[in-house]
């Protein structure tokens, strides 16, 4: 039920798309339900959508309902307690961490300050280990304590939970109150909370909104975050619950210079230091206050208008704060988008929400602040299938739109009166087949004056290096990216406004695409010119991120940045994430899908296939590409048959014993049968090999990369003089397994030696997804 407001605060028809995208979001199993609140001065837009749950039961969605925090807690308990007690003169943000916490100390911890650890510079890792298995408060400090930075301070942006825990525990030592305490009666109880804190009585979990399962049962009322879980509930960086009116009451403090109803939490210029940039300037791309973000990679709720100046937070659950000071509005979107899995997404919501609050503000100022700076932008989809509240329109069409036909649709706008340059392959095509090339050389007021091309060529033929060339349709010259250079020159850049990218990915990491992507965006970035990524379908979904992540030093084509061999994100989340961790600060743009949703396959857009490269020939040799590919330098994979990387042999494979070997496993989703075959072309080309024909059963449940290991495995068990072990690396790229291998360490166990950089590369992650 709406909050009606006042009507010269907000534009009807802008609160009506709020309500779309909202609608939307949940159609598209974003989130099962959620709150959010739109407040300027005393006019506010407040609504509750969808359900709090929708497993074991289905109850609706309530403005009362009690969320997990998840990371709000940062800037909602762990920041305001630490300037409480700056205020009150018990705390130093400038002296060492060691000051306080004396067992923090030698190497390179003792340069860590505190401010470092709230503005996410300190240079530690993104959290703190969750094996072996330990449980505690204490035990979770311990850990905390033994973190030592990877880099010197200021050095470096990077979002540390480890960060906030050891925030949390300052807390508790200067104060002599434990976290939930200080924060009740310092902030909490004056401003009148009364439905926030820690760890929520047995009696409110029936009102708190439910997340993931922990075993067999929803975790309601009990933090989702497992660390934050071990350490029994109160963490610097987790394990706040709170009310969607409870959080518009500290809002409302902040924009009022930190006063609400006669009570002062915090004085004026103290909220001015929380909220203006902390960050060096060497870190451009990073803007923090203390604990509030203000212009990075997460701050997606900010949308494309509140200016560089206004500051907030997200939290893992779905939840989200911004606050835009000079326009005196905070942005408030509360939910539980991991109900009843993980699967849930608001990233591309919480911007959209955000572009729509300051676009429903009668009077903004789209001008923005004297002084803002430009930033990466996402062009901002249009709801699918025009659904509307005002006429009751039938809910979305399922029809995937990617990047170039939403292109189409702008009347190819974000290019006009600009000189273009097409990095693209016979995989740049439109949802009637329509080549890009084609149709930029078409658009109007688009002066589209080369072209570049990566592995395979601009029409995808070719099994070896590329050379340069002439288009013969357009006439345009083509410079090769897999040739003698991978990298545009800057003299083929000449003359050019903007780069732009559109190429078919297929979600792997040694897939050499995406090292052309990173490689023409450096360019860009060199010759300051614009990049605009025209993003396309995970086609083998993009919910689910396996395998090792690549840690070395050293970027090889087939290994360009650190990810895991399967890294669920489209390629313009790629370029999101390459722009900011490399530092590159190019101009980048992301035209995004519309439509799509992460758990989908190729086979459930409606999109059209076309072969991505000359042996990438159907949906299941892509979605076993990541697994079987890695041993594809060591035995044939079926390069030179009809079906490439559905079958596996070597000429000194028993087809018999290794089938049964493999199915003696128990894989799920994938069954082995017994086969030989001839290649004629790439490993073993014109030798008779017996192998293994592999046989999808059930793609939602095959671990793929889990199946690449297993062959490499079997075939190092039963075949050990004789198969190539060593040559697994060079896509792999990951030494501890191969030597697992080479001690015949079971699956698990080299699973294992995966779990922490898998969970890093999680959290980095989450900040760059658009959908």
């Amino acid at each position: 039920m709406a909050v009606a407001p006042s009507p010269p605060a907000f534009r009807s028809t802008k609160l009506a798309e709020i309500d779309v995208a909202i609608d939307l979001a949940i159609s598209n199993r974003a989130l099962p339900g959620g709150v959010f609140w739109l407040e300027r001065n005393a006019s506010n837009y407040v609504r509750a959508y969808g359900n709090r749950a929708v497993l074991p039961a289905v109850e609706p969605m309530t403005l009362d309902t009690l969320f997990d925090a998840a990371s709000l807690t940062k800037v909602l308990a762990t920041t305001p307690a630490l300037m409480r007690l700056v205020e009150q003169g018990r705390l130093d943000l400038n002296a060492p961490l060691r000051t306080y916490l004396p067992e923090f100390s030698g190497q390179g911890r003792d340069t860590i300050r505190v401010r470092h650890l709230m503005t996410h510079t300190s240079g530690l890792r993104p959290g703190i280990p969750l094996r072996p298995e330990w449980s505690g408060y204490e035990a979770g400090i311990r850990l905390a304590l033994a973190e030592k930075p990877e880099v010197p301070p200021d050095t470096r942006f990077r979002y540390s939970d480890a960060n906030f825990i050891l925030l949390g525990e300052l807390v508790r030592k200067v104060s002599g109150q434990t976290l939930d305490a200080f924060c009740a009666a310092e902030i909490y109880g004056p401003l009148g909370m009364t439905r926030t804190g820690f760890k929520p009585s047995t009696e409110a979990h029936a009102h708190a909104a439910p997340t993931t399962l922990d075993g067999t049962r929803y975790l309601r009322g009990i933090v989702h975050d497992p660390t934050a879980r071990r350490m029994g509930g109160v963490a610097g960086h987790a394990g706040l619950f709170t009310t969607a009116s409870d959080v518009a009451r500290f809002a409302r403090m902040m924009l009022r210079g930190g006063e609400l109803d006669g009570k002062r939490i915090f004085r004026v210029e103290t909220v001015a230091r929380m909220t203006r940039v902390q960050t060096p300037e060497t870190l451009p791309d990073a803007r923090r206050g203390l604990g509030w973000d203000i212009d990075t990679a997460y701050a997606g709720p900010r949308g494309e208008h509140f200016p560089v100046g206004s500051y907030g937070h997200t939290g893992w659950t779905g939840t989200s704060l911004w606050i835009d000071p000079f326009s005196q509005t905070f942005v408030i979107l509360m939910s539980n988008r991991n109900h009843p899995t993980e699967d849930g997404n608001v990233i591309g919501l919480r911007r959209r929400l955000g572009t729509l609050a300051a676009e429903a503000i009668e009077g903004f100022n789209f001008a923005g602040v004297p002084g803002a700076l430009p930033r990466q932008t996402v062009s901002a989809p249009t709801p699918a299938g025009g659904l509307t509240h005002a006429t009751g329109a039938v809910g979305p069409t399922n029809r995937v739109r990617n990047g170039i036909d939403v292109l189409k649709g702008q009347g190819f706008a974000p290019l006009r009166r600009k000189k273009v340059g097409l990095i693209t392959n016979h995989t740049g095509i439109d949802d009637e087949r329509r080549s890009t090339i084609d149709l930029l050389k078409q658009a109007p007021e688009v002066e589209l004056r080369a072209l570049f091309s990566p592995e395979h060529g601009i029409r995808g033929q070719l099994d070896d290096k590329v050379p340069d060339g002439v288009d013969e349709r357009t006439g345009l010259p083509v410079y090769s990216l897999y040739g003698e250079n991978r990298q545009p020159r800057p003299d083929q850049l000449a003359g050019l406004d903007t780069l732009v990218f559109d190429i078919q990915d297929i979600g792997c990491r040694f897939y050499t695409y995406i090292a052309t992507l990173g490689l023409s965006m450096e360019a860009a970035a060199k010759q300051r010119l614009e990049f605009i990524v025209l993003d396309r379908v995970n086609p083998i979904a993009g919910s689910r991120v396996e395998g090792p992540v690549y840690t070395g030093n050293q970027f090889p084509f087939i290994a360009f940045h650190s990810l895991p061999v399967r890294h669920g994100m489209t390629i313009g989340e790629l370029a999101r994430m390459f722009n900011a961790e490399r530092g590159w600060n190019v101009n980048l743009t992301v035209i995004p899908i519309e439509g799509w949703r992460r758990s989908e396959w190729f086979d459930e857009t409606g999109l059209p296939w076309i072969n991505t490269s000359p042996n990438m020939r159907n949906l299941t040799e892509a979605i076993l590409y990541p697994g079987v590919g890695l041993v594809e330098f060591a035995v044939s994979v079926g390069r030179g048959t009809d079906t490439p990387f559905e079958v596996v042999g070597a000429p000194y494979v028993q087809d018999v014993e290794f089938a049964t070997a493999l199915n003696r496993a128990n894989l799920p989703g994938i069954r082995f049968v017994p086969i030989r075959f001839t290649p004629t072309a790439s490993v073993f080309k014109g030798e008779p090999c017996g192998g293994a024909y592999l046989i999808l059963t059930d793609r939602d449940k095959c671990p793929v990369v889990d199946v690449g290991i297993l062959l490499a495995a079997t075939l190092q068990r039963l075949y050990p003089g004789k198969f190539a072990l060593d040559k697994v690396q060079s896509l792999l790229q990951h030494t501890a397994t191969i030597e697992a291998l080479r001690a015949g360490k079971s699956l698990q166990e080299i699973k294992a030696l995966w779990s922490t950089d898998l969970g890093e590369f999680n959290a980095r992650r989450g900040s760059f997804l658009l959908y």
